[in-house]
This record gives structure tokens, sequence and C-alpha cells, in this order.
């Protein structure tokens, strides 16, 4: 059972087509909020929505590039305009990891995973947190972080200094916004079961027995509202006092 914790906010999910994302707009809209579903595919994302309205939720799906400012910009005022302000946000989209070592990084493909998991982490920030200001009453932020943030993995030059990269822009906003009532924290997630996940363990050739005991203290992977839940509190009332800090949903991963 969810507790209506979230009643009556207002709230954004980027990357909410699927995995981590998906399970957060689900659950925000279990606990009592308006939804803005946003994510790049159509399809996925319009299908959340509808679940969720259908659910006896509220939900509308927006399109965006979260690495596109005018986007971004677009996807904070269609938030205004579906539901009169934004109250939280969780900025969860990101690509997959890459796979070369930094001898051999792929330069493309850097250039997009930037774009979209730091940059675009970036981009949220400044158009929620202008909205957030302009509006009054504060409000909370979290950014998606991961367990490479802080226990940098081989092979994933890109996608490690991005998430080094949203971390410090998490702390940054923390220091500038606390005047203004406004809460920026991040979440920092281990290995959790989600197509991004399945995709890379494809792409090193392992399978989940093999791995989840060198990436969890328990020795599974954790679900995708398991990282869900940590957000919820920290979008919620519950968490007034918690700003600039990273919560790690890792099963101990990063404790050993």
């Amino acid at each position: 059972m969810t507790f209506p914790i979230l009643d009556g906010k207002v709230t954004l999910v980027t990357g909410a087509a699927m995995g981590m994302g998906e399970a957060t707009a689900k659950l925000f809209a279990e606990a009592g909020a308006k939804v803005l579903v946003a994510d790049m595919n159509e399809e996925r994302g319009r299908a959340v929505a509808e679940d969720i309205n259908a659910s006896g939720g509220t939900a509308v799906f927006h399109r965006v590039n979260v690495a596109d400012s005018a986007q971004v910009r677009a996807m904070v005022q269609a938030t205004v305009d579906a539901f009169g302000r934004l109250d939280a946000a969780v900025n969860n989209a990101a690509l997959t990891p890459d796979d070369k070592p930094t001898a051999e990084f792929d330069e493309d493909y850097w250039d997009r995973l930037m774009a979209v998991d730091l940059k675009g982490t970036a981009l949220c920030l400044k158009w929620e947190l202008q909205q957030l200001i302009r509006q009054g009453g504060g409000g909370s932020v979290i950014n998606i972080s991961s367990v490479s943030g802080f226990r940098p993995q081989p092979e994933n030059p890109a996608y490690v200094a991005a998430k080094h990269g949203v971390n410090g822009l998490t702390k940054t906003a923390a220091l500038e916004n606390g005047k203004h009532n406004i809460r920026v924290n991040a979440v920092a997630p281990g290995a959790i079961d989600t197509p991004m996940l399945r995709g890379a363990l494809e792409q090193f050739g392992f399978t989940e027995a093999d791995y989840a005991p060198q990436l969890s203290l328990l020795g599974r992977f954790g679900q995708p509202r398991e990282v869900a839940q940590a957000s919820l509190w920290l979008a919620s009332d519950q968490s007034s006092y918690v700003t600039g800090s990273v919560i790690h949903v890792d099963a101990g991963y990063t404790s050993r």
C-alpha cells in the first residue's frame, strides 16, 4: 500500500517510458501526485500515462529530448499548463553506458551520452529551478545518479564521468537554492533490473546469476520500484530537512 504523501503535488519524471522512470511515475501517481510523463519514446510514454489514468491516477505524456534546451523548457511549461504549477521533478533520462576503455573510447557516443546524461540533467535543473523559484513555495528536485558516480567501472569512461558530474550538479544546485526552500538531492542506484541493465549484461556477455553477487550484498538485482521509493521520499515533505545528499539504493555495493 502506498500512502498519499504526494497528494495534490505536481510532478514530472523524465525517462519515464520504461524501467526506473516508469516505476517512479506510477508510484508518484499512487501517492497522489499529478504526473507529467516525459520521454523520447512516444509510444511507450503514452502507454505509461494511459496506465496511470486507467488506474485512477492523473498523468499526461510529453515528448522531450532532454539534450535540447528549448524542448526541456517546453516540458516544464507543459507541466504548468496541464496542472498549474510544479512541485517536484525526477531527472532520470539516461543512455546505456559505453563499453570501451578510455584509450579507445568512441567519441561520437561520448558526445551523445554526455548530451543526455550530464547536459540533459543540467538543462532539466535549469528550467525546473527557474519555475520553482518563480512560483515560490519551494520544491524538490531529484537527479538519478549511479553507483558508477562513486565506484568507477572499467570500460565506461563516459558514463562514469557523467554520473560523477551529476553528483556535482546536485550539490551545487542544493547550495544555491536552499534560500528558496528548494531541495536538490540525488539517488544512486546499483544493479537494478531494467532494460538498460539487461542490455548491458548482454553486451558484456554476463548472466544475472554470474553478476548479481558481485554487485549486491543481497545477491540479487534490485527492482525499479525500490529505486522509485527513494525518489518518492525525497519528493515528499517527509524529507523536508534533506538537501545536497545522495541516497544509495545499491544493496551495499558502494560500502564494501
